[in-house]
């Protein structure tokens, strides 16, 4: 069974006026390699706003992978690459920043004018050096296109965004073994997980009331686990909803700035440079 090293309650933090959790970094660890990073927003949008006032503008990335999960409302994306999607609860948005690439992140327009309630979470993932200025790609992912599992007493789904779990791989490719599952459980369930050992995983609650290995954990506990074993035992003890992730270390030097994320200081500041430059591309939103 795979120990738990330590249960962190997450932190409240402010991005430029908008309240979110922060369960990753916290004070006990800066990244749990390859992840970087996790952010967890769950509000009720006022409404009585236009698109490009609510959310996240326009704004450039390079080397990692910023990936979204949607769980109630719907996200518009759009990149300087020409993409422009709209993902609603359920899916996930998965955007591999390579290079250099600028995006927005906004609630979709109905949500932003009528208002409602918008919850996602997105986390930051590393990856190789020799991969960092490949070509950037966006990958939107809907629910319907999530393998899902569903176990047999039906109290508990898992889906399935990258990596394996029972007989199901999740759609997206990634540069080193990466797990990302969302999962639901129903009061009084329980289902079993099979993490190899060698990977770094964490387990982040995002409400409810579980037991995982013996230990009760609550909303909002970030779950940072030994590399002891291969097996994960969750029970619930009141409806739940939860991420798994789970990822092979890279074991690189990892230099960060801003939205940058490269192995060296000489490396940031060429980003930076190109940034300004224009290099990671312009985007005009459409809305």
């Amino acid at each position: 069974m795979k120990s738990i090293k330590k249960i962190i309650k997450s932190q409240k933090v402010d991005m430029g006026g908008i309240i979110l959790e922060q369960p990753l970094p916290n004070q006990f660890i800066d990244q749990l390699d390859p992840f970087l990073l996790i952010h967890h927003w769950d509000d009720r949008l006022k409404g009585n706003q236009k698109q490009n006032e609510a959310g996240v503008g326009p704004h450039p990335h390079r080397g990692f992978s910023p990936v979204t999960l949607v769980f109630k409302g719907g996200v518009h994306h759009q990149d300087s690459r020409g993409h422009s999607s709209i993902v609603m609860e359920g899916g996930t948005q998965w955007m591999f920043s390579g290079l250099g690439i600028t995006h927005s992140e906004r609630p979709y327009k109905e949500l932003a004018e009528l208002g409602g309630d918008f919850e996602i979470i997105q986390f930051w993932l590393n990856v190789p050096a020799k991969n960092k200025m490949e070509q950037p790609f966006y990958k939107p992912i809907t629910k319907d296109e999530t393998p899902t599992f569903i176990s047999e007493d039906k109290k508990v789904q898992v889906a399935v965004v990258s990596g394996k779990f029972k007989d199901l791989k999740g759609v997206v490719e990634t540069f080193t073994p990466v797990t990302t599952l969302r999962m639901d459980f129903e009061k009084d369930s329980e289902l079993e997980f099979e993490i190899p050992s060698k990977q770094n995983s964490l387990i982040y609650v995002l409400n409810g009331q579980l037991q995982i290995n013996n230990e009760e954990v609550t909303s909002k506990d970030f779950v940072w686990f030994n590399n002891d074993g291969d097996e994960i035992k969750i029970k619930s003890i009141q409806p739940s909803r939860a991420i798994l992730l789970a990822g092979e270390p890279i074991g690189e030097e990892v230099v960060s700035y801003g939205p940058f994320v490269m192995n060296n200081h000489t490396q940031i500041m060429q980003a930076i440079k190109d940034s300004q430059m224009g290099k990671m591309g312009v985007l005009i939103e459409k809305f």
